[in-house]
C-alpha cells in the first residue's frame, strides 16, 4: 500500500531546535521522529511511502535514503513552496494513480494505533476518507462520530465553539486513509485537508472515521518532544 508522509514543515513552535534541522530528524530515544513514524508504516502495510519536502530537504533526503533500511521504498517530492496537506497530493498524481486507497500522515504525529483497523474501516464502509480521531479537549480541527463511524460534521478553525451535536466529540489526528476522491479534490485545486475536504466529505455522508486505540502525540513544541521521550523512557510508546 501507498502512503504520503508530510515532512515539507519549518517546525517554527520548536524554536531553536529546529534552527538548523527539520522537525522531522529531532530524536525520540534513538531514532529520529520519520524513523518512528516510517517504521510504524511499514509494520501496517504501506511499503511505498511519498515524503513531500520543502524546509531542510536534503537533510531529510540524506538521513532517509531511499528507504531500504526501513523496508520500504521512498519517493521524495521536492516543494519549492509548501503546498499543504492536500496540495502535496496534486504533484503526486501518477504515484497514486489507479489507488484504491493511500494514507496521509502528519510528519511530526507518533501513534501506536493499528493502522490496518483504520484501513479495514475504510474498506468496510466504501468511505472517500477514514480519519483517526483521539479524545482531546481544544483542538482546531473538531469531528463528530456517531456510533456507526461517521463523521456527521467537522470543524476546521471555527470562528466560533461548533455547536453541540448528539454525536461523540473528537479532534482529528494527522493521520487518513484517503481514496480517489481526495486525490481529485487535490488536482482541482483543493489545499488543505481539514479545511477544504474534510467538511465537504462529511455534509456529504462520504467521510468516517475511528477513535484512537493507543498512544498519540504530535511533536510539536519543545514540551511535546519531551512528553514523547518520556512516553518511550516509560514504555507508553513502543520503538519498532
Amino acid at each position: 500500500m501507498r502512503a504520503l508522509l508530510l515532512a515539507a514543515g519549518h517546525g517554527t513552535r520548536l524554536g531553536a531546535l529546529t534552527q538548523n534541522r527539520p522537525k522531522g530528524l529531532l530524536e525520540v530515544g534513538d531514532q529520529t521522529i520519520l524513523a518512528h513514524i516510517i517504521k510504524r508504516l511499514v509494520r501496517h502495510g504501506f511499503d511505498q511511502i511519498a515524503v513531500n519536502l520543502h524546509a531542510f530537504a536534503d537533510q531529510i533526503r540524506g538521513q532517509l535514503g531511499d528507504g531500504s533500511q526501513f523496508g520500504a521504498t521512498l519517493h521524495y517530492s521536492d516543494e519549492q513552496q509548501p503546498l499543504g496537506t492536500a496540495g502535496a497530493l496534486a504533484p503526486l498524481q501518477a504515484f497514486f494513480a489507479d489507488e484504491p486507497l493511500f494514507l496521509v500522515h502528519y510528519g511530526d504525529v507518533l501513534t501506536d494505533h493499528d493502522l490496518r483497523q483504520l484501513v479495514s474501516l475504510h474498506r468496510d464502509r466504501a468511505s472517500d476518507a477514514t480519519l483517526l480521531l483521539h479524545r482531546r479537549e481544544h483542538s482546531n480541527s473538531v469531528a463528530f462520530l456517531d456510533h456507526q463511524g461517521a463523521v456527521r460534521a467537522f470543524y476546521e478553525r471555527p470562528s466560533q465553539p461548533p455547536p453541540p451535536l448528539p454525536f461523540e466529540r473528537l479532534v482529528f489526528s494527522g493521520v487518513c486513509v484517503c481514496g480517489p476522491a481526495v486525490l481529485e479534490a487535490a488536482m482541482t485545486g483543493a489545499k488543505d485537508l481539514p479545511a477544504d475536504i474534510f467538511p465537504r466529505l462529511a455534509r456529504q455522508g462520504r467521510l468516517f472515521g475511528q477513535a484512537l486505540n493507543g498512544f498519540r502525540i504530535a511533536v510539536d513544541s519543545p514540551a511535546r518532544l519531551e512528553l514523547a521521550r518520556q512516553a518511550l523512557a516509560s514504555g507508553q510508546l513502543i520503538a519498532l
